[in-house]
């Protein structure tokens, strides 16, 4: 069977403790891409990590793998869901369908140290080799935050056979930005 898993991002503290903001799997673009996945025969899951508004890796990595990555998987991450999936998919070497890494977040230290919080959550080695295994496209924005886009050079760089996909003025694609829908992730979710 065809399934996919949407990884979320990191909330602030107050977002995710606010009754009145959705849950980060239920935000931004999350329920329409579910949906719209589930539509085209492709069971659709949206995982809400623990504790997001601080990220720690082993916590993530244990809800994660709750679920059997497959051949058949499609992986989506956005923001530091897309570092989780980058760092997942390096130490673990597992083969999926496809990844899509949406304005992918590592942190990189000398560009923003605000997020000294987030533990030892980047702290690994890109594999190479990742997109060998799991074919990824890293979709990045022009106006995005310039730690992220940063983040996206890092990987694009350390993983050459990644697809690189920038768009212009889609912040960190939120729906703040791009609204609740994105038809370019479907697109290439399904292709």
């Amino acid at each position: 069977m065809k399934q996919a898993f949407l990884i979320h991002g990191m909330p602030d503290r107050e977002e995710y403790y606010d009754p009145a903001h959705p849950a980060p799997s239920d935000h931004h673009w999350f329920p329409w891409l579910a949906k719209q996945l589930q539509i085209n025969d492709v069971f659709a899951r949206s995982l809400e990590m623990p504790k997001p508004y601080t990220p720690r890796y082993e916590a993530w990595k244990t809800e994660f793998e709750r679920y059997e990555v497959t051949p058949d998987t499609l992986l989506v991450g956005h923001s530091c869901g897309g570092g989780f999936l980058t760092r997942w998919l390096s130490e673990n070497k597992v083969s999926a369908a496809k990844c899509v890494l949406v304005a992918p977040w590592i942190n990189p230290p000398d560009i923003n140290d605000v997020y000294a919080d987030v533990d030892d959550f980047f702290d690994f080695e890109i594999d190479s080799e990742l997109a060998k295994r799991t074919p990824t496209t890293i979709f990045a924005s022009s106006n995005d935050h310039a730690s992220v886009q940063e983040s996206g050079f890092i990987i694009r760089d350390q993983v050459p056979l990644a697809s690189y996909k920038e768009f212009a003025d889609h912040g960190h694609f939120c729906v703040s930005d791009i609204g609740p829908q994105f038809p370019a992730l479907l697109e290439e979710c399904l292709s």
